[in-house]
C-alpha cells in the first residue's frame, strides 16, 4: 500500500534575480495628451563587454534608440538603476 503523496515531486526553488536586467517605464497623462515609454535592457557583447540597450518615444511608436557600452555587466546594471530612478523622479511608472 503507497502512502499518500509518495509519487509526489517537490516543487524547485526559483531564483528571482537580485537585480533586474531590464525595464519597461511608462509615462501617461491624458491631460496632456502625453503618452511615453521608455525600456532598457542589458545584453552581453560579443566582447565580454555588456550593452545597455535604451528605447524611448510615444506609446504606438518604434521611438528611438541608444545602446551604451560598458566594461561588465555589473556596470551595466548599475547604469540601468540609475536611469531608472531618474525616470522615476520624473514621474514615468513600471508598465501596468
Amino acid at each position: 500500500m503507497a502512502t499518500r503523496g509518495a509519487n509526489r515531486k517537490k516543487p524547485q526553488p526559483v531564483q528571482l534575480p537580485l537585480f533586474p536586467d531590464s525595464a519597461v517605464l511608462c509615462r501617461i497623462r491624458p491631460e496632456l495628451n502625453e503618452w511615453r515609454y521608455y525600456r532598457m535592457e542589458v545584453w552581453p557583447d560579443l566582447f565580454g563587454r555588456a550593452l545597455l540597450m535604451r528605447q524611448w518615444g510615444r506609446i504606438g511608436t518604434d521611438g528611438r534608440q541608444r545602446t551604451d557600452p560598458h566594461p561588465d555587466s555589473g556596470a551595466a546594471l548599475n547604469a540601468l538603476a540609475r536611469i531608472a530612478r531618474s525616470k522615476h523622479r520624473r514621474g514615468y511608472r513600471p508598465r501596468p
